[in-house]
């Protein structure tokens, strides 16, 4: 995958500035919609309820939380009681990552679960059960170099080696839970896009389930906020694949 780095344990999830307006947003969405936004095959439960432990040990040593028994206080102060047989329903509204489990199948790794607020144009009920290949197939620039790259990361992750990239896309609006059937145009952004969205997307191997867990941490900034040398790194990708800039 391009821009894959080694990630810091450490750093596996995230708190930023945006904490408490996105767990709203994901209690709303997960209490509301949840179809649009959960789903677990069969074949993804186990590798869904290592997830919970995970995440949970992990914010056990977090000092913006507190894990007492079965309630977990999040950094925004609401307490949120873990529910083990909704496990990725549970991990979501904790952490701001979606939640997106990958598991070995006969045409490469399948999507068996998922906790999904934030789609960047896509839908979920189209994407389980399918593998990478099928996933991913309007992306035009996810040809077959592509996947044949990317099925050998998904193949060679180890674990306690977690690996990790981001992007960027340009949107006219702030909306996070936006996403797009396959049939649906392509999203269009006009020459002076306001807004520039980052995924920061982790990838783990789940010891016990042999699964990977792919979390997207998703930030939404205003492109007035940048900073001169990330607006011209911006224009230069902008020029070179779209033709105009973002000034």
């Amino acid at each position: 995958m391009p821009g894959i780095q080694v990630l810091n344990p450490a750093t596996w999830l995230l708190v930023d500035e945006a904490f408490s307006g996105q767990m709203a947003l994901r209690d709303h969405l997960i209490a509301d919609r949840p179809k649009a936004v959960h789903a677990v095959l069969p074949e993804g439960r186990a590798a869904a309820e290592e997830c919970l432990d995970l995440g949970l040990a992990f914010l056990a040593d977090q000092p913006d939380y507190r894990v007492d028994g079965d309630v977990v206080v999040r950094p925004d102060g609401v307490e949120v009681r873990l529910d083990r047989e909704a496990p990725l329903i549970t991990l979501g509204r904790l952490i701001q990552e979606d939640v997106c489990l990958m598991q070995p199948g006969p045409d490469g790794h399948i999507l068996t679960g998922a906790l999904l607020c934030f789609p960047s144009a896509w839908t979920l009920a189209e994407k389980i059960g399918r593998p990478l290949v099928r996933i991913h197939r309007p992306v035009a620039e996810y040809d077959d170099h592509t996947a044949r790259r990317v099925q050998r990361l998904f193949d060679r992750i180890q674990v306690g080696y977690p690996m990790w990239r981001a992007n960027a896309f340009l949107y006219e609006t702030p909306e996070l839970f936006t996403p797009r059937r396959e049939v649906d145009p392509s999203r269009t952004t006009g020459a002076n896009p306001r807004f520039l969205r980052s995924e920061r997307q982790t990838l783990r191997r789940l010891a016990k389930s042999g699964a990977v867990a792919f979390l997207i941490h998703t930030y939404m900034v205003k492109v007035d906020s940048l900073t001169e040398d990330q607006r011209t790194g911006l224009d230069a990708v902008r020029r070179k694949t779209f033709g105009y800039s973002v000034r």
